[in-house]
């Protein structure tokens, strides 16, 4: 087994800004590579992406886009299929069906290991962190440095202390203090430098905030806008839509396994999401009016490099999300609309 790594291209460019960009076409990857993603570059691509379990289909034509540098925002009800997607992008599971781009070059994941050579690094809820063990053990375990035989405890802690330091984790007493006495906020932190320690250009965050407290949730909302500022791209699962629309650069909502929209996060607000999330289809937002400025198009159509998602009615306009699930009066997704 062959797997690309993380050496076999270089970092992307750091982007221009913080405007959100917008969602590819499910073909964009074969088709229009050059023009999908203008301001910033695709770093993950996923197209066609199905995942099953017997006669339970978890996963259904999902196609998404994780530039780099940008916070993108998964949200979606109880059994929408958040943790398949984010298992699937981690090398826990293979899809089904679908191709998985990885800095424009076709990759497959069978295990966490392949993701993580890549350059993805997944915190989940419980943080995978030993109680027992200071912070620095911690960052490195299962990767420890050794010289001559023997832990080299002075290179791992100064490592520990810089990579915190450069995320602005100043709370912690000691980076030799076990990771049991810490709060959930500081164990969050540790999280994330254990993942950034590791050269990770995808940091995916499984409910980060969950049982914290408000000044812990800021620590870590900042966090993640740090991860963001240094380009690195950071994948967020969160059913707090408050926090997604106050850090997200970009939102993608899924209903029953099917991506319902996706689109920058100033296209969006807290009522159209909840709509999406329980309907799968939002009024709101297909109402939404198009901008007076642009030349008359197909409906079908948007801006040049801009294109519509297999099944999509874009008719709210240049900019606007794409919606994967049919407005009233549209045909049903996946068919193409007569004229």
């Amino acid at each position: 087994m062959t797997t690309p790594s993380a050496a076999d291209g270089a970092r992307p460019a750091p982007p221009t800004g913080r405007a959100p960009s917008p969602a590819a076409a499910p073909d964009a990857a074969t088709t229009d590579t050059a023009t999908t993603d203008i301001n910033h570059e695709s770093l993950l691509r996923l197209r066609g992406i199905g995942k099953n379990f017997g006669p339970v289909q978890a996963l259904t034509d999902i196609n998404l886009d994780i530039p780099a540098g940008q916070v993108t925002a998964i949200v979606g009800d109880n059994g929408a299929g958040k943790s398949t997607l984010i298992k699937t992008v981690s090398g826990i599971w293979q899809p089904d069906h679908g191709q998985i781009f990885w800095m424009g070059r076709p990759v497959h994941l069978h295990t966490p290991k392949d993701a993580s050579d890549l350059g993805i690094a997944t915190v989940y809820q419980d943080l995978a962190l030993a109680d027992n063990l200071d912070i620095v053990q911690n960052m490195y375990l299962g990767r420890e440095i050794v010289r001559h035989w023997l832990l080299d405890e002075i290179d791992m802690e100064l490592d520990a202390k810089r990579t915190l330091s450069d995320l602005s984790v100043v709370s912690v007493r000691s980076i030799r203090q076990p990771v049991g006495s810490l709060s959930g906020g500081q164990r969050q932190a540790v999280a994330v430098a254990k993942a950034v320690m590791q050269e990770a250009k995808l940091v995916i965050m499984d409910e980060p905030t969950a049982a914290l407290g408000v000044t812990q949730t800021k620590t870590v909302l900042d966090l993640i806008g740090r991860l963001a500022s240094r380009n690195i791209a950071v994948l967020l699962i969160s059913h707090n839509l408050n926090e997604v629309m106050g850090v997200a650069d970009r939102v993608a909502v899924l209903y029953l396994g099917k991506l319902a929209a996706v689109g920058p996060a100033s296209q969006f607000d807290i009522q159209v999401i909840v709509d999406l999330m329980t309907t799968g289809a939002s009024s709101r937002l297909a109402a939404e009016p198009a901008k007076p400025a642009e030349p008359a198009k197909p409906a079908e159509l948007t801006e040049p490099g801009e294109a519509v998602q297999a099944g999509t009615a874009d008719t709210a306009g240049p900019g606007a999300p794409h919606t994967g699930a049919a407005a009233p009066g549209d045909v049903p997704s996946g068919r193409p609309r007569e004229h």
